[in-house]
């Protein structure tokens, strides 16, 4: 089967970006974008354990008569024929219900807040329900739309991190991009993450495919992230042990939203990692 992104439009110019975004995403990994463009403001997402209610914001629904053409341009001019998806199933007659056998899905990092309210140092609480709850990873889009010219993958050892460096080792084969791995040390040794690779049978891929594992023994994370290139696709592992536990929906998660705007590729939970 064809691997998929699923994508909410908004008819705004901050919703271009973040098309623009999810297009060069699947252009790099070989991907369709599905296109939902909304008739209301909330719809449903039935998850395995959990249904998530999405609330948009009203600048979701804007100019309802030009969102689809302005949709069908932008994803002409990147080389996808269009699609758009339809629900098929409504909980209420307002209350939509969509699917969830998706590869990926983008978001921006509030998808129920205007975006005049939102600071780099937020991600919105159902984004986060959707991390959690998602087999499929979240592309959390930066502010404007950015390419980008290589793939940092934060490694704290914690199992989730180990299913983000798959991910990003799959990235890297696909899209041909160069490949960085960030340990923050944390008082261990380098043979401590060396051991977790080996453990996982991801020493190959760690040869192939990573350029460099940058090893931070010392400084502060805030002032490691400043390593972390502008224009590089940054994989995280949420819920995890140790430092991504940290890093994402935990005590650093202010912290690194507000220090970088880098495109974000959240690996939660329930992501079952492939080849």
């Amino acid at each position: 089967m064809e691997t998929q992104l699923f994508h909410i439009f908004r008819n705004t110019p901050l919703g271009r970006e973040t098309l623009l975004q999810s297009i060069y995403f699947c252009k790099k990994i070989g991907a369709s974008p599905a296109i939902y463009i909304p008739k209301f403001t909330k719809f449903l997402m039935y998850f395995e354990n959990d249904v998530v209610q999405v609330d948009l914001d009203e600048s979701y629904l804007t100019a309802p008569n030009t969102a689809s053409d302005h949709a069908t341009e932008l994803l002409l001019q990147g080389g996808f024929n269009p699609r758009f998806l339809e629900p098929k199933n409504y909980t209420a007659s307002t209350l939509p219900d969509i699917p969830t056998n998706f590869d990926f899905m983008c978001c921006p990092r509030s998808i129920s807040d205007l975006s005049s309210k939102i600071g780099l140092g937020y991600i919105g609480p159902r984004v986060r329900r959707i991390v959690t709850s998602a087999r499929f990873p979240v592309l959390i889009s930066s502010p404007v739309y950015k390419p980008w010219k290589s793939i940092t993958v934060f490694f704290g050892g914690s199992a989730n991190a180990v299913k983000a460096l798959r991910l990003g080792c799959r990235i890297s084969r696909v899209s041909g991009i160069p490949l960085d791995v960030f340990t923050h040390a944390e008082n261990r040794n380098k043979e401590v993450y060396e051991k977790i690779i080996q453990k996982e049978n991801l020493e190959e891929d760690m040869a192939l495919y990573a350029d460099k594992w940058h090893i931070f023994e010392k400084g502060t994370f805030e002032e490691n992230l400043y390593e972390v290139p502008h224009d590089s696709l940054v994989i995280l592992g949420a819920f995890g042990h140790g430092l991504i536990k940290d890093i994402v929906f935990g005590s650093k998660m202010e912290k690194i939203q507000s220090v970088i705007s880098n495109n974000l590729l959240i690996v939660g939970p329930k992501y079952t990692a492939t080849t």
